[in-house]
Parts: C-alpha cells; sequence; structure tokens
C-alpha cells in the first residue's frame, strides 16, 4: 500500500514525497481510511509510529482548501510542546496548499493569536486552557468546527484537563467527528472517552503501553543520586551517545543534572521544564533538532511534545511513578524505525517500579552492572530515609495492613526517647 491508494488530492502526495515518505505506518493504513469516511476514531499506537499523520492526512484532505475565515477542525493535545510539534507537521502537509492553521498556547501574550484568527483560519491546534481563555474573550468562532481531535488523550484526560475539556464540548457543535489518538489508553480513561465519543471504532496496532522494537532497554541498579550522576558522566564520554534526552521527575533534580553536567562534561546542553520560560524551551528543542546541543534534559511536561529524528539515546534518571508514561519517555528514540536506546538508573525502590514497568510493556528490561571506573557513592542518611519512605509507601499500596520498616524504625525510636524521658524524671525525684 502507498499513499496514492488513499485517494489524497496531488497536493497532499506532493507534500509527503517532499517529505520523504514512501509507504504509510501500520497505524495509518487502519486510520485513513476509516477517518475519511467520517467516523469516530480511538486510535492506540507506539510512539514514533505516525500517529499524527494518521488522523492530520484525512483530515486535510476533507477541508481541502480554505473556504471561509472561521475554523473547521479542532486539536486540543496537553502541552506546548506537542502544540508546536502538529503544528509544524500541518505546515509541511499544508505546502502545496492554501489551508491555515494556528498554534495557541499560554507563557506568550494573547493580542497575536487573536489577530491571527481574526485573520482567517482553517485549524486551530491548542491547549484546553487557552482555547478557552480565548473564547471566552470572544475571539474564536466555532460554529463551524466539524472535527475535534485529542491527541495524547490520555494525558488529556488523565491529567486535569477534563473539566476544560467539558467546557470545550459545550461550545462546539454537537454535530461533529471526534478523534482520539494516543500511545496508551487505561481504562479509565475509555469511560472518560464514552462522554463524547458516538459509536466509536476502536483501532490498536499494538497491545497497550507496548515499546517499539527498535528501541534497547537496559537498566541499571543506582543506589543513589550523586552515583547516578558519576554514571551519567562516564556514559556521556562515549561519543555513542550523540544525541541524549535525559528524564527526570522534578524540576529540581533537573537542575541539580545541568549544574553537575556544566562542571564535568564538555559540550552544550539545555534543561528543559515548566519554570523556564516558553520562548527558552522552545529555543533549547530547536538547538537540540539542529545538533547544536547534544543533551537535553527534561521533565515529563516534554516527554510526548518532542519529535525528533535521529535522538540515539533516552536516559532515565529518575523512573517515572506512572508506569505508561516509561512508554511515552523512551519513545523518543527509535522513531520512524529507527534504532534507539532508553537507559534507566534505578534506586533500591525504583527496582520495584521497574518489575511492574515490565508488567505494563509486557517485556523485560535487560539489567547490565555498573562499570569500574564510575565512582559508587555511598548513600547519605537523608537520602535514605526518602528510599526507605518510598518503599513504605510501595508496600502499603499493596498490603494495608503493612506498618512499614520505616514506620517500625520511628516507633522504636520514640519508646527509647520515652523511655529515656522517664528515667531523667525518676532521677530528678
Amino acid at each position: 500500500m502507498n499513499f496514492q491508494d488513499f485517494k489524497l488530492n496531488a497536493q497532499l502526495v506532493n507534500a509527503i514525497t517532499d517529505m520523504g515518505w514512501s509507504e504509510p505506518t501500520e497505524i495509518q493504513k487502519k486510520a485513513i481510511p476509516l477517518v475519511l469516511n467520517g467516523q469516530d476514531v480511538i486510535g492506540i499506537a507506539q510512539t514514533g509510529t505516525g500517529k499524527t499523520a494518521a488522523y492530520m492526512l484525512p483530515l486535510l484532505r476533507k477541508l481541502n482548501y480554505a473556504q471561509i475565515d472561521q475554523p473547521r477542525a479542532l486539536i486540543l493535545a496537553p502541552t506546548k510542546e506537542l502544540i508546536v510539534q502538529v503544528k509544524e507537521q500541518v505546515e509541511e502537509l499544508t505546502t502545496y496548499t492554501d489551508l491555515r492553521c494556528t498554534a495557541l498556547y499560554g507563557g506568550v501574550g494573547a493580542k497575536a493569536q487573536m489577530q491571527e484568527i481574526e485573520a482567517g483560519i482553517d485549524i486551530i491546534i491548542a491547549t484546553p486552557g487557552r482555547f478557552m481563555d480565548l473564547y471566552l474573550k470572544g475571539a474564536i468562532p466555532v460554529k463551524q468546527i466539524k472535527t475535534m481531535v485529542l491527541d495524547e488523550a490520555d494525558r488529556l484526560m488523565d491529567m486535569g484537563f477534563m473539566p476544560q475539556i467539558r467546557k470545550i464540548l459545550e461550545v462546539v457543535p454537537v454535530k461533529r467527528q471526534n478523534l482520539l489518538f494516543s500511545a496508551t489508553f487505561p481504562e479509565k480513561v475509555e469511560e472518560l472517552a464514552g462522554e463524547f465519543l458516538d459509536f466509536p471504532t476502536r483501532i490498536e496496532v499494538t497491545p497497550q503501553a507496548t515499546a517499539a522494537t527498535t528501541i534497547e532497554q537496559l537498566a541499571y541498579a543506582v543506589e543513589n543520586e550523586r552515583t547516578k550522576l558519576n554514571l551519567l558522566v562516564h556514559l556521556l564520554k562515549d561519543e555513542a551517545l550523540n544525541k541524549v534526552i535525559v528524564f527526570t521527575n522534578s524540576k529540581k533534580t533537573a537542575d541539580s543534572i545541568a549544574k553537575h553536567l556544566d562542571r564535568k562534561v564538555e559540550g552544550e546542553f539545555r534543561v528543559v521544564h515548566s519554570n523556564k520560560g516558553q520562548n527558552s524551551r522552545i529555543n533549547a528543542v530547536r538547538e537540540f533538532e539542529e545538533g547544536l546541543i547534544r543533551v537535553l534534559v527534561a521533565t515529563n511536561v516534554s516527554a510526548r511534545g518532542i519529535d525528533i529524528a535521529d535522538v540515539t539515546h533516552v536516559v532515565n534518571f529518575e523512573l517515572p511513578f506512572a508506569y505508561e508514561e516509561y512508554v511515552h519517555r523512551i519513545g523518543r528514540t527509535g522513531r520512524a524505525f529507527k534504532k534507539g536506546v532508553a537507559i534507566s538508573f534505578t534506586n533500591m525502590a525504583e527496582k520495584y517500579h521497574l518489575k511492574k514497568i515490565e508488567e505494563v510493556i509486557q517485556g523485560k528490561i535487560e539489567r547490565v552492572p555498573i562499570p569500574e571506573a564510575v565512582e559508587i557513592i555511598k548513600t547519605g542518611r537523608g537520602e535514605q530515609i526518602e528510599i526507605e519512605r518510598e518503599l513504605d509507601k510501595i508496600k502499603r499500596r499493596e498490603n494495608p495492613d503493612f506498618k512499614g520498616a520505616f514506620h517500625e524504625k520511628k516507633r522504636k525510636f520514640s519508646t527509647k526517647e520515652t523511655k529515656s524521658k522517664k528515667n531523667k524524671n525518676r532521677k530528678r525525684r
């Protein structure tokens, strides 16, 4: 099968040829005909397998050309980075058409976005919050919206976006086509999707939350953060790691990594998290894409918004607590069926999470020993307590009656302290 088999117009086929796409991916083969036929669709496929084009190509074919000044399609996505990524793909695919699109997200002034909409637009790509902000200001006409897409639907609905989405559903036309695409689709999210999908066709080209087969997955047992930093520096000495994304769970850890790399590693790197300004984040991703920097340190906010070719390695400096998030992180490498490597650092508590991740992805992650050249630092008391607390939390989730090792230590210490106070009081008497 090739793209001409979908009966796309010549303008789209020419753009696809320019982009170097030779044949459609599995999700595209299954989704494009259904979307062209006007069906509601839930599409589930691995990260990096062309989900955006799976809904975008039939959408652009149906829009065809600029007809009116009001938007006819709305695409909602969870992060600014993903919004920018989708807009870039739309612009490439519409090279030979007069279709117009705009990206709406927070962190920048709304005035320019409102002016762009007023000048005439066919497609809006937006975060739910910014869309509602501009709608309430009277800047977005919605009566002509005939298609609504939720990109990364699980993140949109599972991370506090549902109230905003419900408000949007109240203002857009009832008669419309709805499309949901994501790499994962947990059961509770599917229940929420039932609120606004009419008898959808579900396409699942791979089991939920599976990793692409082109990605080699490795895990190191590393007991503390300082040793993790030493291991990261050691790995970066290998020139094979020439385009690396390092993922963390917190802004604090991301900044800590940045300070350490600044002292220990030659070459440019950037940090991306929500405390960074919008322009700073976009520029960092652009510089990384263009090869001006070798390492990008990012929190989960960017895990799904980075669609960059030839990322050689992904490093999970900390494992994500939401196990499906692991799939999205490592999916930044091994894209478009190229080979990639995903490396995870795991302390004592994270070893438990690693086993759970293997259950979710239905696969085994290879354990590898720390190289002898890496200096192993003794775990500090404060960090050890945090690890023990995390272990207790994990065991308590599995067994509500579990009191916890950390709890027992506290109780024993408290008992000793009480006895000591009683003895002192006796002596005073």
